[in-house]
């Protein structure tokens, strides 16, 4: 791995993105994407995650964090492990999930492919974490990420998109709490 793909100063927020295997449209459904938000609520609790912006996408997240425990590598193994778990549960148990065959396959086909894991995938392996030492690296972070919604058609602001932190940043409570970058 790329030494620039790595956190270094575990001091600093970083923005990391990272998506499901084959861009899996899996977040579509609220059910899924409740459970990241819970993990992410564990993990600001139990392991030191500091939750500055988040966005989920229907096939992706965005994150800007930071860490007063943990170091953010951990985390983020153990977020997506925790969620890829959880999340496969999820899928196998849905009976009105309908492309429910179609996943778990995908999900055993990329998993087999890769030595790294145990005959199933559900996330790509990077994160890219970014080091936002500056303050416009921060600025050009936190609009990308709100603006990913907008920029796909979701919404027409960026506060109206749900799994956002854009609505904590337009004054009003999302669903995660978060520390507001001033």
């Amino acid at each position: 791995m790329s030494r620039k793909y790595k956190f270094h100063d575990q001091d600093l927020p970083y923005f990391v993105s990272f998506a499901t295997v084959q861009w899996i449209d899996l977040f579509i459904r609220p059910t899924y994407a409740d459970i990241l938000i819970d993990s992410l609520r564990y993990c600001q609790t139990n392991k030191g995650l500091q939750i500055y912006a988040w966005c989920i996408m229907t096939n992706h997240v965005h994150l800007i964090i930071g860490t007063n425990k943990n170091p953010m590598q951990d985390i983020l193994r153990d977020f997506k492990s925790f969620t890829s778990n959880q999340l496969r549960k999820a899928i196998e148990e849905n009976s009105q999930e309908s492309r429910k065959k179609w996943i778990l396959w995908m999900m055993k086909r990329v998993g087999l492919e890769n030595g790294n894991n145990n005959n199933w995938q559900l996330w790509q392996q990077n994160n890219h974490p970014l080091e936002l030492n500056s303050n416009k690296k921060i600025e050009n972070s936190l609009d990308y990420i709100h603006m990913n919604p907008v920029k796909a058609g979701f919404v027409s602001e960026p506060y109206h998109w749900k799994y956002s932190s854009a609505i904590d940043y337009s004054g009003g409570n999302g669903l995660i709490d978060i520390e507001l970058i001033q």
